[in-house]
C-alpha cells in the first residue's frame, strides 16, 4: 500500500500531545472509514440526512434532539447565532447586516481561551458580543448573575482543560443561574467522553466528533428540540460555509455506535507511562512521573521534567528538537517553560513509544 507521507513527501509524525486538531486529532477506526466510503459513494437527501442522524445522535446521548456540524468550533458559532437571532430566518439570513439587541454572551474570563483559535472570535461569528466576567484566576456565581440584562442572549460554560480549573464556579452553579434567571446555557464540551452530562446541564451542549468519539472531522450539537431547531436554521445562514459531507456524517454515526462499546485505557496508558520512566531511568536531568489530566478526565500521561544543567537542554529546547528532527514527535508542552512537558500515549502508534524515548536520549547530553 503507498504511504501517503511518503507519497506526498510529509514527515513521519508521533502524536504524543493528545487528540489534537493541529495533528489531525484521531485516527478512526476501520468500520468508521467503511461508513465513510458507503455513504460517500450513494447520494441522499441532506435535509433527512440532518434530522434522522440528529435524531439518531439524540437517542445515544439522551438529549431531545441534535444535528451534526463541521466541528466543535462551528458548534459554538452556530449555537451562538441559534440564541442571538432565536432561530428567526430573516434575522438569521442577515446575521451581521441587522442590528440585533439582545446578543450579550456572558462567559468567565477564565474561559476565554485560546483553543486553536479565540473562543470569542467564534461568540463574535455568531452574532454574539463577549461579556466577560469575574477575573483570571477567580469566578463566582455573583459575577455571573451580576451581568445578566436585558441584552443577555445566553451563559456560555467552556468545560476544558484550556480553560482555568482553579476558583471556578461549576458547570452545575452556572445551570443554577442559568434557571433561575430563565437565560439559556451553552456548553463547550469539546473534548469531554461523558456525552450523557453536559445535555442534560445545558439547554444546548457542543462535543467533537473526532476527539473523544474518534470520529472523521465532525461536530455535535445536542439539547432541546427547540434550541437545536434554531441551530438548523443557521445552516442556511453562516453555517452554510461550515456545513458537513453525508460522507462524514455516515462515520460520525458508525463511530458513535463504536464508542460506547469502547475498553477503558487507563490501564494501558499508566503502563506507557511505567515504560517510558523504566526506559529513561538512567539518564540524567530527567525525572518521569504520572499524572492525570488537568481537568479531571480518566487520562493518565508521563510527566517528563527537565533539569536543563544535568540534561543539557531545557525543557522548551527538548520541545522543539523534537518536534524538528527527521520524525516530528508533538509533546503536550503546555508547561515547558515551567521546566516539564507530558506524553499522552492515547494516540501513540506500533513503536511510538520507544521511538520518543530513544530521541529524548539522543538530543540530551
Amino acid at each position: 500500500m503507498t504511504n501517503l507521507n511518503e507519497k506526498y513527501g510529509l514527515k513521519r509524525v508521533i502524536n504524543a500531545s493528545g487528540r489534537m486538531s493541529i495533528l489531525g486529532v484521531s485516527a478512526p477506526s476501520d468500520t468508521v472509514f467503511e461508513a465513510m466510503k458507503q455513504g460517500g459513494q450513494n447520494y441522499v437527501e441532506i435535509a433527512d440526512l440532518v434530522d434522522k442522524a440528529g435524531a439518531r445522535i439524540a437517542e445515544m446521548v439522551e438529549s431531545e434532539d441534535a444535528v451534526v456540524v463541521n466541528s466543535a468550533s462551528s458548534g459554538i458559532a452556530l449555537s451562538v447565532a441559534a440564541m442571538v437571532t432565536k432561530g428567526r430566518v430573516g434575522i438569521s439570513m442577515k446575521l451581521h447586516q441587522e442590528a440585533i439587541t439582545t446578543n450579550e454572551i456572558i462567559l468567565l474570563k477564565g474561559h476565554n481561551v485560546q483553543y486553536g483559535a479565540p473562543i470569542e472570535t467564534m461568540i463574535a461569528l455568531g452574532g454574539g458580543r463577549r461579556i466577560e466576567v469575574g477575573y483570571a484566576n477567580e469566578g463566582r456565581k455573583n459575577h455571573v448573575i451580576d451581568a445578566i440584562n436585558e441584552r443577555t442572549a445566553a451563559l456560555l460554560y467552556v468545560q476544558s482543560h484550556h480553560a482555568v480549573q482553579k476558583n471556578m464556579l461549576s458547570v452545575e452553579e452556572m445551570r443554577e443561574i442559568s434557571l433561575a434567571h430563565n437565560i439559556p446555557l451553552i456548553i463547550d464540551a469539546a473534548a469531554e467522553g461523558d456525552l450523557k452530562k453536559y445535555v442534560q446541564l445545558g439547554d444546548l451542549a457542543i462535543y467533537s466528533g473526532s476527539k473523544a468519539i474518534e470520529g472523521p472531522t465532525t461536530g455535535i450539537v445536542a439539547g432541546g428540540k427547540e434550541y437545536v431547531s434554531w441551530v438548523k436554521t443557521q445552516l442556511h445562514g453562516i453555517g452554510r460555509s461550515m456545513k458537513v459531507g453525508k460522507e462524514s456524517t455516515f462515520g460520525l454515526l458508525a463511530a458513535l455506535e463504536e464508542y460506547w462499546d469502547k475498553a477503558d485505557t487507563s490501564a494501558i496508558q499508566k503502563q506507557v507511562v511505567q515504560k517510558l520512566a523504566a526506559d529513561l531511568a538512567n539518564d540524567a536531568g530527567i525525572t518521569v512521573t504520572e499524572v492525570q489530566d488537568e481537568a479531571g478526565r480518566p487520562i493518565f500521561r508521563a510527566r517528563i521534567k527537565i533539569d536543563a544543567q544535568q540534561a543539557g537542554k531545557n525543557a522548551v529546547e527538548l520541545v522543539q528538537a523534537l518536534r524538528s528532527g527527521p520524525i516530528a514527535i508533538y509533546t503536550r508542552d503546555y508547561g515547558a517553560t515551567q521546566g516539564f512537558f507530558d506524553i499522552d500515549s492515547r494516540s501513540l502508534q506500533g513503536d511510538d513509544a520507544a521511538v520518543i524515548a530513544a530521541e529524548i536520549k539522543r538530543f540530551i547530553v
